[in-house]
């Protein structure tokens, strides 16, 4: 059962920490877990902050216990990267069966991405579960899918990650995937089993169609188009600050250009993973014209399409005709959808839609390989979209995640584990095995490259000949999604 107390990030110690920067890295206090009551905890701040000589930081410590961020061993025993990683899969398993400040109490244990990030996260955990089925670890991939059911079937959804101050969104829904590996290990049953889940997920994404007519055309996460598909965004049920961001978002508002809608908009872009880049900005630079809710992602609704024709799939099994001839009809529309609103003519590829504008986007992204990614798309536009990457994303270290050089961490230069794992299954899908050959042997270089020269794996890479990986927050060690690739790249054909 979630606590009842979700985080403490409206009270005044809380604020005061943050905007004074107690801490380097924002989400260190919202980890923090407290020693006493925080309504007593509150008081005694009141009480006490302003006499003479009181000094803030001192009175966090003697009130929080600080997260350790334990930073993973380098390779001092000249050990393989496939070795490495196998021994590391122990050191990044976690297991918290109660509630612990703001971490969210799991039934099993699971593996958490590494460096700053201990709590589970939604979908860097498909792609970690890859390199862990490789590893012949299918009992935690059990573990981590009934962690996940767990999450649905107690908070009604999946959220970003275990964390209390995630509560208000979800992330690309990468849930379907996870029971499909699981049913590549143990057959069809397992489709059944998951079903009650899979429904509930699905009823969280598609919550508050019913409301949308002509003119309210979005709601929550589901929007009506203008020819009458529903089709899904990014969404926040909240409309403040993060807490995990709180100074960071603060000091963005001033220059916004949406100030209504400006912190769902940043929360929404983390629901999407890519917290930040290019795509989400009007101006397509800067974090105050960020307008994510006006946009029709189609990484999203391709992996809602996934969704779809797992449950239709379920149904199948399950002996649910009723429910199959339904899902037939969803699957059915949401691929016309695809294809109608996020095919661009002129690039020949696929883009996000912009909502409010009626046209595709400007952002040219890897974004693109979804379709291709969910089989979903037609043959001949999916060789346009490869000849398309192959040609302007390929670089000597992997996909581009997008062509905007900017500073934002989900934009050029950065490359990032679970995209080339998008674009090399993609390109093997469509039989462009040349290109799939060439995403596998560069980013594998890459991270190799990167390991003799650290003894360490990182969350993101450089792929091309830029040296500087800034981001929202430095480069992570550990990682998840980038062992669980490796890997399964490695044995991949």
């Amino acid at each position: 059962m979630i606590a009842a107390e979700q985080h403490y990030a409206q009270g005044v110690l809380f604020a005061d920490v943050q905007r004074q920067y107690i801490f380097g890295d924002q989400k260190i206090f919202p980890d923090a877990e407290p020693l006493h009551a925080l309504p007593f905890i509150e008081a005694k701040y009141s009480n006490k902050k302003n006499q003479p000589g009181f000094d803030l930081t001192r009175f966090v410590n003697e009130n929080f216990l600080l997260p350790q961020y334990a930073a993973s061993a380098n390779n001092s025993i000249n050990r393989t990267i496939e070795d490495y990683i196998i021994n590391l899969w122990d050191s990044l398993t976690r297991s918290h069966t109660s509630y612990r400040g703001s971490l969210i109490a799991l039934p099993r244990p699971y593996i958490a991405p590494g460096g700053r990030f201990n709590e589970l996260y939604y979908w860097d955990s498909y792609f970690t579960m890859l390199g862990l089925m490789q590893s012949g670890r299918l009992k935690m991939v059990e573990h981590m899918v009934d962690n996940f059911t767990y999450l649905i079937n107690s908070i009604g959804f999946v959220p970003n990650a275990t964390r209390t101050y995630y509560l208000t969104r979800s992330q690309i829904p990468f849930y379907a995937p996870m029971v499909r590996l699981l049913e590549e290990a143990k057959g069809a049953a397992i489709l059944k089993k998951y079903l009650p889940a899979l429904e509930k997920e699905y009823a969280f994404w598609m919550k508050g169609k019913e409301a949308l007519n002509e003119a309210f055309d979005a709601n929550l996460h589901v929007v009506k188009m203008d020819g009458g598909a529903l089709l899904n965004r990014y969404w926040d049920t909240e409309n403040r600050p993060r807490p995990e961001g709180y100074a960071f978002d603060l000091e963005a508002f001033k220059l916004a250009s949406d100030k209504e809608n400006f912190y769902r908009n940043i929360r929404a872009a983390c629901e999407s993973g890519w917290d930040f880049s290019s795509r989400w900005l009007a101006d397509g630079k800067n974090l105050h014209s960020i307008c994510t809710v006006d946009i029709v992602p189609v990484d999203l609704n391709c992996m809602m399409f996934y969704m779809e024709k797992t449950l239709l799939d379920a149904y199948d099994v399950a002996g649910n005709k009723l429910m199959k001839q339904k899902f037939e009809k969803i699957v059915s529309h949401r691929t016309e959808a695809i294809e109608k609103y996020f095919w661009d003519d002129s690039c020949s590829i696929y883009k996000d839609y912009h909502l409010k504008k009626g046209c595709s986007t400007e952002a040219i992204t890897l974004a693109m390989l979804f379709p291709l990614f969910v089989g979903v798309s037609p043959r001949p536009r999916a060789e346009k979209v490869l000849r398309f990457v192959k040609e302007n994303l390929l670089r000597a270290g992997g996909l581009l995640t997008t062509q905007s050089a900017t500073q934002h961490q989900w934009d050029a230069p950065k490359g990032w584990a679970p995209l080339q794992w998008v674009g090399y299954l993609s390109a093997l899908r469509y039989e462009d095995f040349d290109l799939a050959k060439a995403i596998k042997k560069n980013w594998m270089h890459n991270v190799e490259h990167h390991y003799t020269q650290t003894g360490k794996l990182m969350e993101k890479y450089p792929v091309d000949d830029y040296k500087s990986l800034g981001g929202e927050y430095p480069n992570q060690e550990g990682f998840g999604w980038t062992n669980g690739v490796y890997l399964k790249m490695k044995y991949s054909t």
